[in-house]
């Protein structure tokens, strides 16, 4: 069974042989990532698939707010080039979910968490309880909650 990491390490070494500089440079950056994730704690330790996908992840949301802040800037070959990276990242993600998705399971857990009595600022933590289980790895954080308190607000 080939783990998330060696999959990295070989579609490094093909980036590499086909003198692909953005896809090889990106997975280099990722695996030095997830590298020093591994060496973080008391003792070097092999990361699972899913705490290399955190990683990767984390990886890709830095890019995306790099490119932003690069757009925003005026710098535009530098946003074109964090979208860029992103995107390699992205290829390794699980399908993120589309609007409609997020709002049908966000609204869902509005209902649940209102049925078992959550009222008020207490009902964000209930809903996010319900829906961040559901979307891990899916969606990102600030996404879920943005839609969270959007529909809590009715």
């Amino acid at each position: 069974m080939t783990t998330l990491k060696s999959k990295l390490h070989e579609d490094l070494n093909a980036a590499i042989k086909e003198r692909d500089e953005l896809r090889s440079s990106t997975l280099r950056l990722t695996l030095a990532a997830i590298t020093k994730e591994e060496v973080a704690g008391k003792e070097k330790r092999e990361l699972s698939d899913d705490e290399v996908l955190k990683v990767i992840t984390k990886e890709a949301k830095k890019r995306r707010e790099a490119a932003e802040a690069f757009a925003q800037g005026g710098r535009t070959e530098s946003a074109e080039r964090e979208k860029a990276e992103g995107e390699v990242l992205a290829a390794y993600l699980p399908k993120q979910l589309s609007d409609d998705e997020l709002n049908a399971i966000v609204a869902q857990a509005v209902e649940e968490a209102r049925a078992a009595g959550a009222e008020g600022p207490r009902a964000m933590g209930a809903v996010m309880k319900i829906v961040n289980p559901k979307v891990a790895g899916q969606a990102e954080g600030g996404r879920v909650a943005a839609v969270v308190k959007r529909l809590l607000a009715g």
